[in-house]
This record gives C-alpha cells, sequence and structure tokens, in this order.
C-alpha cells in the first residue's frame, strides 16, 4: 500500500518543513487541502504552483490531490436550487481540478458536507439530480486535466445526502465516467449497517481512494477501530491506490499523529 497524510494536519507549520517531515515519517504522498494554500484556488499563481510542486517532489513526496475542497469558501453549493450557483460552484471545482493537476496530483475528494446538504424546499430527489449535473458537467474538465473527483459518502451526522457507499455508487453509475469514482473513509463508513470491510468488497469496482481514521476523529491506531480485516479488504481487491491518513481531532500534536500513525499501518500491513 501507498501511504500519504493530509497536510493540515501539521497546523500552520511551513509547507517545506511539512513535506519533510512526512517524508521522514515513511509517507509516499501529501494530500493537500486548498484552504491551507489560500483563500481560493485563483489566488494561486502559477509560480506558487509550480514552486509548491518543485517542494513536494524535493521532499521525495507525491502529491495525491486535494481533499476538503469547498472548506473555507463562501457562496458555492453542489445542490442548490439556483442554477447560478450551481455553475458558479462547477466553475469553481474546475479551478480546483486545474490546481491539482498544476501541483502534480490526481484525486479531488469531495466532502464537503455543508455544500452538499439539504436545503429547504429541496427534496433528496432534486438534490440528487444537481449532483449528477454539477458533476457531469464537470468531466471535460476532468477529461483535460486528468483528474478524478472521487465522491465521498458522509455519515448522517454530516450530511443528509450520499450517507451510504450504495448510494454513492448508484450516482457514480448514472455520471457513468471514469474521472467520477468513489472515496471511502473509516469514520464515515463506521455509521453505515453494513461492515466496513463489505462495504470495501461491494463497491470495490468503483474505488479510487481511501481516508484511514477512527471514529474518535484521529489517526488509525489511535482510537478502537480495528485496521486489520480493514487492510485485510483492500488487499483482497487488489486495492492500488493510496491510504491517506486524515484526523480532525489534532490533540495528540502532530509529529505523534504522523508517526505513530505510519507506524500502525505498517505494522499491521505485515502482521
Amino acid at each position: 500500500m501507498r501511504y500519504a497524510i493530509c497536510n493540515e494536519t501539521y497546523g500552520d507549520w511551513p509547507f517545506a518543513t511539512v513535506c519533510e517531515h512526512a517524508a521522514a515519517c515513511g509517507y509516499a504522498g501529501l494530500e493537500i487541502a486548498p484552504f491551507t494554500l489560500a483563500a481560493s484556488a485563483s489566488a494561486i499563481s502559477p509560480v506558487a504552483r509550480a514552486e509548491l510542486r518543485r517542494t513536494i517532489a524535493s521532499a521525495g513526496l507525491e502529491c495525491v490531490g486535494l481533499h476538503w475542497l469547498l472548506a473555507k469558501t463562501e457562496g458555492f453549493h453542489v445542490t442548490h436550487p439556483d442554477p447560478a450557483v450551481r455553475r458558479r460552484t462547477a466553475a469553481y471545482l474546475g479551478d480546483l481540478a486545474r490546481l491539482c493537476a498544476d501541483l502534480g496530483g490526481r484525486v479531488l475528494v469531495f466532502g464537503s458536507p455543508k455544500q452538499r446538504s439539504l436545503l429547504p424546499g429541496v427534496s433528496l430527489t432534486q438534490a440528487t439530480e444537481h449532483l449528477e449535473e454539477v458533476f457531469s458537467g464537470l468531466v471535460p474538465t476532468l477529461e483535460a486535466t486528468g483528474t478524478v473527483v472521487a465522491l465521498e459518502p458522509l455519515s448522517p451526522v454530516e450530511t443528509d445526502v450520499l450517507t451510504t457507499a450504495t448510494e454513492t455508487c448508484r450516482l457514480i453509475e448514472r455520471i457513468g465516467s471514469p474521472h467520477v469514482r468513489l472515496h471511502l473513509d473509516v469514520k464515515a463508513m463506521a455509521s453505515e449497517p453494513l461492515s466496513i470491510p463489505d462495504i470495501i468488497r461491494s463497491s470495490a469496482r468503483h474505488l479510487e481512494h481511501f481516508h484511514a481514521n477512527d471514529v474518535n476523529l484521529q489517526g488509525p491506531g489511535f482510537g478502537d477501530v480495528d485496521f486489520v480485516p480493514i487492510f485485510r479488504a483492500l488487499n483482497e481487491i487488489g486495492y492500488p491506490g493510496w491510504v491517506s491518513v486524515e484526523v480532525f481531532d489534532y490533540a495528540p500534536g502532530a509529529e505523534r499523529l504522523a508517526r505513530e500513525s505510519i507506524e500502525y499501518m505498517q505494522r499491521i500491513a505485515v502482521g
């Protein structure tokens, strides 16, 4: 398996230091939250993009791609009843796809629960139609940039749209593009009635990307989730992608989260 870590884990560390520490821990990839770079993708100049890409490569890392795509932005929503808002959101996702490609990445993880949840007067059926419209319309940009949007099912605590892998896979099949695929997150899958290994097996043909974390919002190995059967299922389906550490509770500190998460994953992967 190829291990990566999300850069916001490191808080306000300098970007070069983040890359150096991640590489020293044994990670091969870095996944980037755009808000850690600038308030808007368009604010990152071509020169700055090239420098970020060189910094990642100089540390011996690959850029996995982007996540937290719409975090800390305003005016975007993929299921909004106003077509103008949806068009504006799709255009910004296109900007993010170009940023991703410029940094050397491939995957754009679409979680963004607040920017997809149901708004007054919008039914779940309508929201799903809006999602299909936005991401189908994004496909030409994804094709041109060589990037993939990986749609992320999230728990009902976070959103009321795309709350299961099965529901998300149905939407992916409706869109019917190899550039729109599935992202799975351990914390989110823990909310489903199916076991996490069963979700992995049942959605294997759509799976593009994977986040490792615990229901306690910390890294793998920091809580009660047993990753042994999870990694076994990933191996069974021949998953070729990244396993990226994403945490939300940074209390243990960036150094410990980064180091102990990968040590745990490496230990159980060979166990």
